[in-house]
């Protein structure tokens, strides 16, 4: 049966500044999905009949304030979501960055369009502008990768490295630029455009949460016009990093070059590296983090982030605390806390006698069967449960981690989640966090993965209480042991939620001992996962 298309279908036709602003005053802002589908015909309409380019150009800057709500409110659909994305969280992901592949091709129309005169400023103030625009719409489609953990379509640093290039031939590279998105109290211009998105990527962002990741963008967009680029003028002193403009690669260590050529860039980051450390003094002098513009955070946490940044941001080398092989072989993988409950005890999570008790539904089959119960054996309530173990392949390993990947099919995982391990190499499971985490072109996963520390067994821990009448279940957490040789102390890991400071529980071992411990400190904190130092009482 065929269908016939509205003519709310079909991109509208835009001849006119008047007709385009009528049309983007009608946008359904109040529905994110709605208005995002009016934008794209907006776009579609004016790539297929671009009007004249000054109210092209005019268009696509009305565009951008409600195009930005419109993308931010669809994007967090697919943020802080487990690989692989469902279907409809992928279908949220690829309507995102077509729309701003979209407008970065309009900006990019609008410089084809525009008629050359180097002798006006407003022309050159305008391409200036464009080139921007370009460099800040393919900057926020690579964003959008890397917030959504995906690996970056190919050719994606070659339209980069093409916008700025363009913008170096053209002499608008350092042309102030008005851009309210980046900063309304100073302008910006196209190399710090481009250098945001440099700084990004050398801060590891598949390796940072998403909280994190969104204060790098800030603060690199902040800075960025603190660092410049320079052509290699000296072939006698090669810097430790660099950008080449004809290789679809962002700034990497000069090692992976055999012969910088003339398309080569280096990155003076000399006086960010001095704000960085700035910060760092004025934030250990209690000067709090909104004070100087860093964002409402916490001080502890912008100065670890802080911290963490300043080495790749001086373009400092960051040694390996550990030597990295290649490696072949199966590692075997759990997810959840029961399922690596029972990896580490092979045995289902149950309650001690002393707190068994049974759940409404468990009561009723035991009414309803009584009368089937062999009083010589236990009652089986519920048959044996069996949980999912995937299989990774283990692409290498070093002496804290591990680097793993598996095909789509298998459980979905999030960053920094915690999960049992078996290594391709070991015959007992480990407890380790997924600290990297990708999803590739082909759906496949790729995950790093960094050891806890300490042996760990299955225990079972509850809030102690005070007096009868109040008795909790246990719940399933582990204990690690201690490793003098690192200055690792015991500590035990838990479902997030359940940390208080000097709050006593009840635990016991599988199969062992029971007793109660008062909770310290927190050591490390997970998506799902807290991992606290203890004292045995």
């Amino acid at each position: 049966m065929s269908t016939i298309a509205s003519a709310s279908d079909f991109p509208p036709r835009i001849t006119d500044l008047r007709s385009g602003s009528d049309y983007l005053a009608q946008l359904s802002l109040a529905n994110p999905l709605a208005g995002e589908r009016q934008l794209i015909r907006f776009l579609d309409g004016l790539l297929l009949s671009p009007p004249d380019p000054e109210v092209l150009f005019a268009l696509l800057e009305q565009a951008r304030a409600p195009l930005c709500f419109v993308e931010e409110e669809m994007a967090r659909h697919c943020h802080n979501r487990p690989l692989p994305l469902g279907g409809e969280e992928e279908s949220y992901f690829q309507q995102v960055v077509a729309t701003w592949r979209k407008m970065s091709q309009a900006y990019a129309l609008c410089a084809r369009l525009e008629r050359p005169d180097r002798q006006s400023p407003q022309y050159v103030t305008r391409v200036a502008t464009i080139l921007h625009r370009c460099l800040y719409y393919t900057g926020m489609l690579i964003l959008e990768h890397y917030r959504a953990r995906r690996e970056l379509p190919p050719g994606i640093w070659l339209d980069m490295h093409g916008y700025y290039e363009s913008a170096e031939e053209w002499g608008v590279s350092y042309t102030p630029v008005e851009d309210v998105f980046e900063s309304s109290l100073q302008a910006t211009h196209c190399s710090a455009a481009y250098t945001t998105l440099l700084l990004i990527e050398i801060a590891s962002p598949y390796s940072n949460s998403i909280r994190n990741l969104n204060l790098i963008r800030r603060w690199a967009g902040m800075w960025s016009p603190l660092v410049s680029i320079h052509k290699l003028d000296d072939d006698l002193e090669i810097p430790p990093y660099l950008v080449e403009l004809m290789k679809d690669m962002p700034l990497h260590p000069t090692a992976y070059t055999e012969e910088p050529t003339t398309d080569a860039r280096r990155l003076d980051t000399s006086r960010l590296a001095l704000q960085v450390t700035h910060m760092l003094s004025q934030l250990r002098q209690r000067v709090t983090p909104s004070q100087l513009g860093l964002g409402e955070e916490t001080s502890a946490h912008v100065i670890t982030l802080l911290e963490h940044l300043a080495r790749p941001w001086s373009q400092a080398a960051s040694p390996r605390r550990f030597r990295r092989f290649a490696t072949e072989g199966i590692a075997h993988v759990a997810v959840g806390f029961e399922a690596m409950h029972y990896c580490l005890t092979a045995s289902e999570f149950t309650q001690p006698d002393a707190a068994s008790s049974y759940s409404r539904s468990e009561f009723d089959q035991l009414f309803t069967f009584r009368d089937r119960v062999d009083s010589e054996h236990a009652l089986a309530i519920r048959p044996p449960i069996s949980f999912p173990i995937d299989e990774w392949n283990v692409i290498n390993h070093s002496a804290n981690g591990f680097r793993l990947t598996r095909s789509c099919a298998g459980q979905r995982i999030m960053h920094g989640q915690l999960m049992a391990m078996r290594p391709h190499d070991g015959d007992h499971f480990l407890l380790v966090q997924a600290s990297w985490l990708m999803q590739d072109e082909t759906a496949g996963l790729v995950v790093g993965v960094a050891t806890l520390p300490g042996m760990p067994c299955g225990i079972g821990i509850r809030p102690a209480t005070q007096g009868v009448g109040s008795i909790e279940r246990y719940v399933p957490a582990f204990m690690l042991s201690p490793v003098p040789a690192i200055g690792e102390e015991a500590s035990i890991v838990l479902p997030s939620g359940l940390y208080q400071a000097s709050r006593i529980l009840d635990f016991f071992v599988a199969g062992g001992e029971s007793g109660q411990l008062r909770m310290s400190h927190i050591l490390q904190r997970g998506t799902d996962f807290d991992r606290i130092s203890f004292q045995l009482l």
